[in-house]
């Protein structure tokens, strides 16, 4: 039997989600997150990219380059759940799978020429933490992959889920005012792990230099510092 040949890094993104904690949990839940695709040196090659710019739309096909675990089990805890019902691994988007290998369908905004880095990728609604290697990427049809009528399992009962979010403006002040709509987002479909609702608790993630801590009770988040990292 022939050996596959290895996966190659083709790019790297580049978000303001600089930890996994507080990344959205599926692409285009937060089309205000706006993110960056810089190719690896060896596929700078402006032709590999030609016809793209028609498109509205492309797949990313990456890794999970922040999971390390010794093989692998084919029932997992998905958060969303309570982390304490176990589903099987090819039946949710856990990052935990035999190839850590993620998908994640997001807006193409623009190609643009940046000296020393070639032509990059502006892009909306990512899922990724920033490095995450990207091994591919392809248009999105929406006459194949489209499927309006398609059934979401358990994941159903998380659609449209969103909290309250109160900024206080002491703290809403120090992010850059061309990021404070995708942090909000963020922070409206709830970073904690399902399991986790002590109103006492107090979260926090990085995203674009600066440290976001918060509180959660009664379906309100209140963000309750903002430290400059």
């Amino acid at each position: 039997m022939n050996q596959l040949p290895p996966l190659r890094v083709i790019a790297r993104i580049r978000s303001d989600f600089t930890t996994k904690f507080g990344i959205p949990r599926q692409s285009g839940l937060v089309p205000e997150q706006k993110s960056v695709i810089v190719f690896e040196p060896e596929y700078r090659d402006a032709n590999a990219l030609r016809g793209l710019a028609e498109f509205s739309h492309i797949w990313l096909i990456w890794g999970f380059s922040e999971v390390h675990r010794a093989g692998w089990s084919p029932m997992v805890k998905p958060p969303r759940l309570g982390g304490n019902k176990r589903m099987g691994v090819f039946a949710t988007r856990s990052p935990f799978r035999p190839n850590p290998i993620g998908l994640s369908s997001v807006r193409l905004l623009g190609l643009q020429t940046r000296p020393g880095l070639g032509t990059v990728l502006h892009v909306s609604g990512a899922d990724l933490m920033d490095g995450t290697p990207i091994y591919d990427i392809k248009p999105y049809l929406s006459f194949t992959d489209s499927h309006p009528d398609a059934a979401d399992g358990f994941a159903e009962a998380r659609y449209g889920y969103a909290l309250e979010v109160e900024f206080p403006e002491e703290w809403l002040s120090m992010i850059p005012e061309e990021k404070r709509a995708a942090l909000v987002a963020s922070l409206r479909q709830d970073p904690r792990p399902a399991y986790q609702n002590d109103p006492e608790a107090r979260y926090g993630f990085e995203y674009a230099g600066f440290d976001v801590r918060f509180r959660v009770a009664d379906g309100r988040l209140t963000v309750c510092e903002v430290v400059r990292l």
